[in-house]
């Protein structure tokens, strides 16, 4: 939900903010103190002046203190989003979130470590909890998994038999997280491979768990300061924490990195518009500094360094990921209420829920390129 001006050619000052919230919810399906699951729930006040004026940030925060509910929030924002109501008003006070991304680096080679001390280093047990069993931290392949390890696996696979490769290969994981990748790559197909990540809780994770003799190395590094040449590059789901005043550097880097034949995979969440700002809740609480791409963004930084072989689009295959995170969650959350209060909680429900409606409403999608430097000679051929 994005904020509201009084210049907007649907507002109306006659008309309470309660009401004029309630019509435009209405618009989506949704009804205040209904009786649906996506319906939303008031428990306090402030909670629609809040929304009105700062937007999902407004919205998120109340929520997370307990102002609003709805039995099912992921419902809720599917609704909220697939009747594109962001369409019909015009944001005001998100207007410092729009000019910091267009005129700051916010994600700068001092500044890129936050995500991984705020975000990544809540703590492993925490996330191998929420998880599938190898700790797989992006969007799962669906098509014929039946559960989220099925799905997490057949994603691993489907990347290495993108990307071909063969015994002996060396690869880079620009963004490795812990390591999930690089193990599967290792065991099943013969690779030699080197991660990069930002979060000391991710590497150290990874050196523990490598099984005796896997040829993984972890490096605790930020991208732009690798210098080897690889067989092939991987980046899964790290595109989101580059920033728009980067996606370039970062595709000189990967371009600087892959030899001369070799392929790159890149596989990042994308919004359907460029000129959009980052969403100043999740920037606030979930990933400091984050950005998605835009198609025009990517194909733009790659332009001249790399040949667009394959663009697959499995974003609603997150919706699926998402819900059995948060399933997963729900089913352990004792475990972790000593260290995570209430609110906590109720963020985390917040972020994985209505990622989860955003994802199905189909305004937000999850992208893998296939990139080569020449093109592939004779054609590149896609598996499934």
């Amino acid at each position: 939900m994005t904020p509201l001006k009084k210049n907007d050619a649907s507002f109306d000052p006659s008309i309470s903010s309660h009401q004029y919230v309630a019509d435009l919810l209405a618009q989506a399906n949704i009804e205040i103190n209904g009786e649906r699951p996506w319906d939303m729930q008031l428990n306090a006040s402030g909670v629609i002046e809040n929304a009105l004026s700062r937007g999902n940030l407004g919205l998120g925060e109340s929520y997370m203190n307990g102002d609003w509910d709805a039995e099912s929030l992921d419902q809720f924002f599917y609704h909220l989003m697939r009747a594109q109501l962001h369409l019909r008003v015009k944001p005001t006070q998100l207007m410092y979130h729009s000019l910091k991304a267009k005129f700051f680096n916010r994600q700068s080679a001092k500044r890129a470590w936050e995500v991984g001390e705020k975000h990544y280093d809540l703590g492993n047990e925490f996330y191998a909890a929420m998880l599938d069993q190898r700790m797989t931290y992006t969007c799962g392949y669906w098509k014929n998994a039946a559960n989220l390890d099925e799905a997490q696996e057949a994603k691993l696979d489907l990347i290495c038999r993108k990307l071909k490769l063969k015994p002996g290969m060396r690869v880079l994981d620009i963004g490795c997280g812990w390591g999930s990748f690089m193990a599967y790559a290792a065991e099943h197909y013969g690779v030699e491979c080197v991660g990069l990540t930002i979060s000391k809780e991710q590497a150290d994770f990874g050196k523990r768990v490598m099984k005796k003799g896997l040829p993984v190395e972890f490096r605790l590094q930020d991208y732009r300061d690798e210098t080897e040449v690889f067989d092939c590059i991987v980046s899964v789901g790290m595109f989101e924490h580059v920033g728009r005043k980067n996606y370039r550097e970062y595709m000189d880097v990967a371009n600087r990195c892959l030899k001369e034949d070799g392929l790159f995979l890149l596989h990042t969440i994308g919004k359907n518009v460029t000129a959009t700002p980052p969403d100043p809740w999740i920037d606030k609480y979930i990933f400091p500094n984050g950005e998605l791409p835009s198609l025009r963004q990517v194909t733009d930084a790659a332009e001249s360094l790399f040949v667009v072989e394959d663009v697959h689009n499995f974003g609603a295959d997150y919706d699926k990921t998402l819900m059995a995170w948060h399933d997963n969650v729900e089913a352990n959350w004792l475990d972790f209420r000593e260290q995570f209060d209430d609110v906590f909680y109720r963020m985390w429900r917040y972020y994985l829920l209505s990622c989860a409606g955003a994802f199905r409403a189909r305004q937000i999608q999850l992208w893998q390129f296939v990139l080569s430097k020449k093109g592939v000679v004779g054609g590149y051929s896609r598996v499934s």
